[in-house]
């Protein structure tokens, strides 16, 4: 049985936010070890790689929340 667009919509978001709280808590954890040992430019590094690691898969996430649902006969 094909998921409505409106229950893929839903099971989407709700993963999204649950992706998005679990890996902010592991760049946290990953900050603390490493950042304390670096410097300016480690940080920097890590945040832009941190800030933009997220993206393709909620990108492909999203793309699946909006794919065409397949076609009933």
């Amino acid at each position: 049985m094909a998921m409505r667009a409106r229950t893929r919509k839903l099971v989407g978001t709700v993963l999204l936010l649950v992706v998005l709280i679990i890996y902010s808590l592991l760049v946290m954890l990953a900050a603390a070890a490493v950042l304390p040992a670096g410097g300016k430019i480690v940080e920097l590094i890590f945040y832009a790689v941190a800030g933009l690691a997220w993206v393709l898969p909620a990108g492909y996430l999203i793309k699946w929340m909006y794919g065409a649902p397949p076609d009933h006969p």
